[in-house]
């Protein structure tokens, strides 16, 4: 395929192949702006790489928290104390029951309702 240059009024819608592109700058007449990246919301963390010292102060800060401690005596042991767990905070105690918590590495982990 040719492109051929004719001149005349026939020819004054000339395409974008006719023509020499120009370069978006602030010399240019018809120069626009390029907008910043969009911003992304992060919506979850790997945290594969995190340092075992990390995790072990996450594990010892559940000795601290009533509820924390009481899930990993539930769930490390499998044992299914009913005292113990009407001693969780009311919340708390509605998640256990419908099976939200795991104990994976000593490490707690909640489950919501709308996870993929």
């Amino acid at each position: 395929m040719t492109i051929v240059y004719k001149a005349g009024n026939i020819h004054k819608n000339a395409d974008r192949l006719s023509r020499w592109e120009l370069s978006n700058t602030p010399e240019n007449p018809a120069y626009v702006p390029l907008e910043a990246e969009p911003q992304i919301q992060i919506e979850g963390i790997n945290i594969n790489d995190i340092g075992t010292e990390f995790l072990e102060e996450v594990r010892e800060s559940y000795k601290q928290d009533k509820n924390c401690h009481i899930l990993t005596s539930l769930l490390d042991k499998y044992c299914k104390d009913t005292s113990l767990a009407n001693a969780l905070d009311e919340v708390w105690k509605n998640s256990y029951s419908e099976g939200r918590f795991h104990l994976f590495n000593g490490i707690i982990y909640h489950i919501t309702k709308h996870s993929c």
